[in-house]
């Protein structure tokens, strides 16, 4: 995947308000109405997260004559999350690292 669009997710997903709409994406489409039922926010404010999120390739818009659901694309979330893995083994090796510094600290206390 290339930077720019890692980029754009993790961006997208920096915002509370886009990470609350992504999470009721998950359960189905919903209209901009629907989406800004539980934020005090315009419908133009809730489309224009939904904009960011469309750009980040998380989303995408229907249309059904007036009707213009949004839809949870979760493949740019996995790439981001495997983009995340890659750093899992460095996160446990530090961590195993710390566990044993402290242990040899707490055996060197021990009478």
């Amino acid at each position: 995947m290339a930077t720019d669009e890692l980029s754009r997710i993790f961006a997208a997903l920096g915002d509370p308000t886009r990470r609350a709409l992504l999470a009721r994406l998950s359960r189905g489409p919903a209209g901009v109405g629907e989406l800004a039922e539980p934020f005090e926010m315009s419908f133009a404010a809730v489309s224009k997260h939904l904009r960011v999120l469309e750009v980040a390739g998380l989303v995408s818009r229907g249309r059904t004559a007036q009707y213009r659901p949004a839809f949870l694309n979760a493949r740019p979330l996995r790439e981001a999350a495997e983009w995340i893995d890659d750093y899992r083994q460095f996160w446990t090796d530090s961590f195993d690292a710390l566990d044993e510094h402290l242990s040899s600290l707490t055996d060197k206390e021990k009478p």
